[in-house]
């Protein structure tokens, strides 16, 4: 009765504390986010586009295929599929949840079983001696008796224990609850590589296409010097002009042919970029990557490429919070907090019942019989009393790291702003020196068609011309650029914006 009234009260005593957990809650961190898109912008207010300037309105995010490229479609696909560091990412994330059920299994009671067969011998002169020593005359045959017992024998034992720690102070739940912070913030790093992964495919993809527009331009520019140079070669072999403009053109088609193998390094370069980024051996997107045939031999149809999809930034507060690496220095903040209690809870006792039910037999014969069983049951306490500050130290370093965590976050937040804008900003800049470029090519084409105009009549020398022709390719060059890093620029702002483009049907950069 005594046991049962002691088990009775300590139960009783797991049930009002229950609720008792140690050590600081975790409240969410406050984001701090401007009114309004053109409130924090570093720089001239030049570069503040139109949907900066625009009220925020709340607006659901997209995805990837806002851009209209079912291509670039199957390459996300493909890397979210294939990629190994998308692998490893996931990987990471299973592994936080088998640690946050290690810890959850802290909860219940553990119980273990076990046995043995032994072959035992006493001494003769060991501890069982000194009560036969005690007994004095009264023990007959004192030496055969002793003999007896130190006879070897066979020691069979079986039987089950359990035991079950109560968490008087919130240890195993603040364990549990850092597990759970720990785990979300593999989540979110998972997300955070998927979007890295994907923002790096589009950005590969984009460089790709410029590339190949690129090549294209200088492909039909050779071919239109080629055909310059035969009516040059034509004129001076009749005596029209002097063999100095033949060899003027000469040298400009040499500058562009030489071109060429640079612009299909970039284009291989490109490629092997993204069947990386996909898992896949070089050369098995060839056919898939390849230039599309739209526009083949139209140097101005290769100057234009589709559409980008209209920007809309949505409310800063949401999209700050949709950044998976806010999410993760938040979690990483949360299970610092937890693990406070964790530390503080081990400076006060830990109470564990326990219980155990078995056989034990000298010899098999009795073994298993109901007289041969033997157990235990009750509480233990552990109560920690010196470790010369070990354990003190612990919490302050808890306290250390959760303050870190703390600024990390604050810095993730802080960071997460900066490339927000700047991203923004870069993508303006774009904008505006590509519709610039636009119309520097316009001019360069009127200009070229006055001068070649001039040449024929002879009103001027052939230098005049292949200046003007000189500065209407690298319009061209600069605008195919300019288209392409354009697009990279949308990009960036979507990884900046933590994947929010709205899936809105595109407008023309």
């Amino acid at each position: 009765m005594p046991a049962s009234r002691t088990l009775i009260a300590y139960s009783a005593l797991a049930l009002l504390v229950g609720g008792c957990a140690v050590g600081p809650d975790h409240r969410p961190a406050q984001v701090q986010a401007p009114a309004d898109w053109s409130a924090w912008h570093g720089g001239s207010a030049v570069l503040l586009g139109a949907e900066r300037k625009a009220a925020p309105a709340a607006i659901a995010s997209g995805d990837w295929k806002a851009f209209g490229d079912p291509l670039l479609d199957r390459l996300q696909a493909l890397a979210l599929a294939a990629n190994h560091d998308l692998q490893t990412a996931a990987l990471r994330f299973a592994q936080s949840r088998v640690q946050r059920t290690a810890a959850a299994a802290q909860q219940a009671p553990q119980l273990n079983a076990g046995g043995s067969v032994n072959r035992q011998r006493q001494s003769e002169s060991g501890a069982a001696t000194r009560m036969i020593d005690a007994l004095g005359s009264s023990v007959a045959n004192r030496g055969q008796l002793i003999r007896t017992l130190s006879e070897p024998y066979n020691l069979y034992q079986a039987g089950f224990d359990a035991s079950w720690e109560i968490d008087l102070w919130g240890r195993v739940r603040r364990s549990i609850e850092a597990a759970d912070a720990d785990a979300g913030a593999s989540a979110a790093l998972l997300r955070q590589a998927q979007l890295s992964v994907q923002a790096e495919v589009a950005r590969s993809y984009f460089e790709l296409r410029g590339a190949q527009r690129e090549l294209r331009v200088a492909q039909a520019d050779i071919a239109a010097a080629a055909e310059s140079l035969e009516l040059v070669q034509a004129r001076a072999d009749g005596g029209l002009v002097t063999d100095l403009d033949p060899t003027r053109q000469r040298t400009q088609l040499a500058e562009l042919k030489a071109r060429i193998p640079m612009l299909l390094q970039q284009e291989a370069q490109a490629m092997n970029q993204i069947t990386l980024l996909t898992g896949a051996s070089p050369g098995t997107l060839n056919a898939e990557l390849a230039p599309p045939s739209e526009g083949a031999g139209n140097p101005l149809a290769a100057l234009q490429a589709p559409p980008l999809p209209e920007l809309a930034l949505g409310l800063p507060g949401d999209v700050v919070r949709r950044r998976p690496d806010i999410a993760a220095a938040e979690a990483q903040l949360h299970a610092a907090t937890a693990r406070i209690g964790v530390a503080v809870a081990d400076l006060y006792p830990r109470v564990t019942l326990g219980a155990g039910f078995g056989y034990e037999s000298a010899g098999s014969e009795r073994f298993g019989e109901w007289g041969s069983r033997q157990w235990h049951v009750g509480p233990s306490i552990s109560l920690p009393i010196f470790d010369n500050g070990r354990r003190r130290s612990t919490v302050n370093l808890r306290e250390l790291q959760q303050q870190e965590a703390a600024v990390a976050f604050q810095q993730a937040v802080l960071k997460a702003w900066h490339e927000i804008d700047s991203a923004l900003s870069a993508y303006a800049a774009e904008r505006q020196r590509h519709a610039e470029l636009a119309e520097r090519a316009r001019s360069s084409r009127d200009a070229l068609t006055l001068a070649h105009a001039r040449y024929a009549n002879g009103l001027t020398d052939f230098g005049v011309e292949l200046d003007a022709r000189r500065a209407l390719l690298q319009a061209r060059r600069d605008q195919v650029q300019s288209t392409s890093r354009m697009a990279v620029g949308m990009v960036a702002v979507y990884k900046a914006l933590g994947g929010g483009i709205p899936a809105t049907p595109g407008t023309p950069g």
